[in-house]
């Protein structure tokens, strides 16, 4: 009885300590936010979840599927001549002039590491053809396919809008979907990043607005958002050994802190 009973100490004490652990981080961060979802990719199960299905402002999170969408237009090597309407968008900006050419590629670059709205705004009316509304449509209709069915895109930059909304729950969907992408992955895990226009050779240099990259030696990407309605928001992902964990948080308000104590939680136990 004495053997049995220590055997079972042996057994299940270190999964008890595991759970007990992890569920005192999760509620611990679960109050500081609107929607959480975790998933661990190369086990394809899902560790954490709180109101992942809560339609809410998807913020920057929204360039995803732009510069996804632009990857897959095999046009990363066109050039783009800047308009005035490519222009009209609020910060954060680069501040291209009319008529700079830029490449593709070095758009969508500065929208998915530093954020830049013009930078986005310019993908979608040059892949659009000159029609902005024919990209978000584009945009509408690859989540659909993505089976992300509570997302509706307005813009390609992630300002709010009355039906400008999704989930985490999609927004998981869609990155697990673009991190498949080696392009996007590049790019992603990038700090920095420098271009010069084609024809004025002004030269543009972007830092990236992902802090972990900094503050996490295990994450690799992947986007940060915020406006005023969707409040902080980060898509994370972070790999140790066999381990890869995506992390999708909205309105978060300690983002930087939170993402590390639930990324090193899950990463770093035995």
């Amino acid at each position: 009885m004495k053997f049995l009973l220590s055997a079972l100490i042996l057994i299940f004490t270190p999964i008890m300590a595991f759970s007990y652990t992890e569920a005192n981080v999760f509620q611990k961060i679960e109050k500081d936010l609107d929607s959480i979802i975790v998933k661990d990719l190369t086990k394809k199960q899902l560790i954490f979840s709180k109101d992942a299905n809560q339609q809410v402002s998807p913020a920057s999170l929204t360039k995803i599927m732009t510069a996804i969408l632009a990857i897959e237009s095999n046009k990363m090597d066109s050039i783009v001549t800047i308009t005035a309407d490519m222009k009209k968008v609020e910060p954060t900006i680069l501040g291209f002039k009319v008529g700079e050419k830029i490449y593709l590629r070095d758009l969508v670059n500065a929208a998915l590491i530093r954020s830049a709205n013009d930078a986005a705004n310019s993908i979608a009316i040059y892949l659009g053809n000159g029609d902005k509304q024919k990209f978000v449509n584009m945009m509408n209709a690859k989540a659909k396919k993505l089976g992300m069915t509570k997302t509706t895109f307005q813009n390609p930059c992630g300002f709010d809008a009355k039906n400008h909304k999704s989930t985490a729950s999609d927004l998981l969907k869609l990155t697990e979907y673009a991190i498949k992408n080696s392009t996007f992955n590049a790019i992603v895990k990038k700090n920095s990043y420098a271009f010069t226009a084609v024809n004025t050779k002004r030269l543009y240099r972007v830092h990236t607005s992902n802090k972990m990259l900094d503050r996490d030696k295990y994450v690799i990407g992947v986007k940060t958002g915020y406006t005023n309605q969707a409040g902080p928001c980060l898509i994370a992902r972070a790999k140790k050994d066999k381990k890869d964990i995506l992390l999708v948080m909205l309105n978060a308000q300690n983002r930087w802190e939170n993402t590390k104590l639930a990324l090193n939680t899950i990463l770093e136990k035995k």
